[in-house]
């Protein structure tokens, strides 16, 4: 069985398509996706929709961004947020034009059930973001941090390499973990264009809201997988490089 964890979409639909094209599903796969299903490009509604029936015929588990709580939000009929607006939400909203109250409710609920994290039995973590508990996921105060939390990541990037984990001064949030797979955060920031790995935490946002490509990476070999570079795919739009 291959374990396959997919980056943040953004509305990419047709990076979707083709990610999953050349990763080539089998029955006994078992994909991740890591949240941020919506913001970006044209296709919000429609990538929500492909993910529900993709789900029929997949097992999959869905993870919890921070752009899916905004949207979820907006769906269930609260006052829509400037800040959602700026940073994708606008390209959201527009797509579900049209939408009606039967998908939108379906939609809603598909939110509803995102999971916070997942923590598998080879001991892998996976979650959208990060979290800030010493002791793990179990124990953090704040379900938010799941899919908002940055300093899980800038803890694993700016950690030396030469410090053992047994050290005193290793990262406590670090140790619980053989592996954790995140997004929210992507990696074009720091000139990488592939899933990329700072201590034991990989992290699979390679920029598909931007100008990076749709990225999944098998837990267990690792082997990559890439759609084109997304802003190709949408060549009349500027997603979130604006």
């Amino acid at each position: 069985m291959r374990k396959l964890v997919i980056g943040d979409i953004h509305g990419g639909l047709k990076a979707l398509r083709q990610l999953l094209d050349r990763v080539a599903p089998a029955q006994e796969d078992f994909f991740v996706f890591l949240g941020d299903y919506v913001d970006g490009w044209s296709e919000a509604a429609e990538t929500v929709d492909y993910l529900i029936g993709f789900a029929r015929e997949h097992r999959c588990l869905f993870l919890k961004g921070n752009h899916d709580e905004l949207c979820e939000e907006w769906l269930n009929g609260q006052a829509e947020r400037e800040l959602w607006l700026r940073h994708g939400g606008a390209a959201t909203k527009k797509s579900y034009q049209g939408v009606g109250a039967a998908t939108r409710g379906q939609h809603a609920k598909f939110f509803r059930d995102l999971k916070a994290y997942h923590l598998d039995s080879e001991n892998r973590l996976f979650l959208h973001a990060g979290f800030t508990n010493q002791r793990g996921v179990e124990h953090e105060y704040f379900e938010k941090n799941f899919y908002w939390d940055r300093t899980l990541w800038e803890t694993a990037l700016s950690l030396d390499a030469r410090l053992d984990p047994s050290d005193q001064l290793y990262p406590a949030r670090l140790r619980h973990y053989r592996e954790i797979y995140i997004g929210h955060t992507p990696v074009v920031r720091i000139g990488k264009d592939q899933p990329f790995r700072a201590a034991n935490v990989w992290n699979v946002d390679t920029g598909a809201a931007f100008r990076g490509p749709l990225s999944a990476i098998d837990a267990g070999n690792k082997e990559v997988w890439q759609s084109d570079p997304v802003y190709q795919m949408y060549p009349e739009e500027t997603g979130r490089n604006a």
